[in-house]
């Protein structure tokens, strides 16, 4: 198949791991994909910004960097629809943005089925953590594109149940989570014996993560134990860490390292003994969850819906209660003093993204088939060799 996909992001972090992924495991699968996006996107750094939209977002009004991305909407259905116009592709595949309507455009306006990538409620999470001066725009425009999608492929199944409530049919959502490529994370040994535990965290670095409450526990804990917290990662709750860590006494114990490049986060997460989820929101599906899973790392993670979509208390993780202030400090200290515990939870996690398939290639060829069902509704022939997707 032909599949042309739609982007708007601008970092290269999560985001970025997440399309250039399901783009390298479409084409690996005998796919043509054209990738259409922000211009400044392949020179970006990791974890890094435009400077138009730092600038903006740091200087003026919020209401204004957000009329400046809807306008942004403008050049880019144009882009689109050029790259539609010469690609000729059988679908186009996109991951949603706020304001982002280019694919909803161009699908109309070509005939083309629309497969929308949803991965957060962005309105809500915006207007949440980052302010969201014009919230009703962006909420009409996200629930618009919602609807008028052939399939809406959210990343859990508690974000597909606020989809259905904005109005999609459940017959054309289907739960399309992360992904890992498990040949980046080779079998290895339990983690080497050494005197300290190493508890470790790695991602962007936020408030709601709850890494604060661990470094204060680490500075708690009984001396004989003396554990290490390796936060690998950056982001705005850094500095507060590191002055907690400091008031702490424990400065010495909690390594900061910064943004690792996507090629070291296999070796780095190795070194867990426990790897750490202190929090997550409801609707998300953690890449690093999934990291830890394919390195085979015991993981403590909170007990809430999305996150048991993913593991199952003390099968393949130790979940929490996340309501218990305390609950994340004795799971780990019930696993700092198994061994034979971490070893079990580590090897059962890493089979599980094995036995359920939750890799990029499977959901490349999951991707395709739903793609193929919708071309095919349309009265399109998808490219020859993909079979198109069972009616839901």
């Amino acid at each position: 198949m032909r599949i042309l996909y739609s982007h708007r992001i601008r970092s290269r972090d999560g985001q970025a791991v997440h399309l250039e992924a399901m783009v390298a495991a479409l084409r690996a699968e005998g796919h043509e994909v054209r990738v259409v996006g922000p211009a400044g996107f392949e020179r970006g750094s990791l974890g890094g910004d435009s400077q138009a939209v730092s600038f903006i977002r740091r200087r003026l009004p919020a209401w204004v960097g957000e009329l400046a991305e809807l306008a942004y909407a403008v050049p880019a259905t144009i882009r689109l629809d050029r790259a539609a116009a010469t690609f000729r592709p059988d679908a186009i595949y996109e991951r949603a943005n706020l304001f982002h309507l280019a694919g909803t455009v161009v699908a109309a306006r070509r005939g083309l089925p629309l497969l929308l990538e949803v991965n957060a409620p962005l309105a809500e999470e915006r207007a949440r953590f980052g302010g969201l001066a014009l919230r009703p725009i962006a909420a009409l425009f996200e629930r618009l594109v919602w609807r008028r999608a052939d399939r809406v492929l959210p990343v859990t199944a508690v974000l597909a149940a606020q989809v259905a409530q904005a109005g999609v049919p459940a017959s054309r959502i289907t739960v399309v989570p992360n992904g890992i490529a498990p040949e980046d994370f080779p079998a290895r040994p339990t983690a080497p014996s050494r005197d300290n535990i190493v508890l470790g965290f790695i991602g962007f670095l936020r408030d709601w993560h709850g890494l604060a409450s661990v470094v204060r526990a680490v500075a708690a804990v009984e001396p004989a134990l003396r554990p290490v917290l390796h936060v690998a990662g950056d982001g705005p709750a850094r500095a507060g860490l590191e002055r907690t860590a400091a008031e702490c006494g424990v400065a010495d114990r909690v390594r900061f390292t910064g943004l690792i490049p996507r090629e070291q986060v296999p070796e780095v997460i190795a070194g867990f003994d426990i790897a750490l989820q202190p929090a997550a929101v409801a609707y998300a599906c953690p890449l690093k969850v999934l990291e830890y899973m394919a390195a085979g790392r015991p993981i403590l993670a909170p007990d809430q819906p999305n996150i048991r979509e993913l593991l199952e208390h003390d099968r393949t993780a130790l979940l929490f209660d996340p309501a218990d202030p305390d609950a994340l400090w004795r799971g780990a200290m019930r696993l700092a003093g198994d061994p034979a515990l971490r070893r079990r939870l580590g090897e059962a996690a890493r089979a599980e993204i094995l036995r359920r398939d939750l890799t990029w290639q499977g959901h490349a060829r999951r991707v395709a088939r739903l793609a193929a069902a919708e071309a095919s509704r349309r009265g399109a022939r998808p490219a020859a060799g993909t079979a198109p997707e069972p009616a839901a």
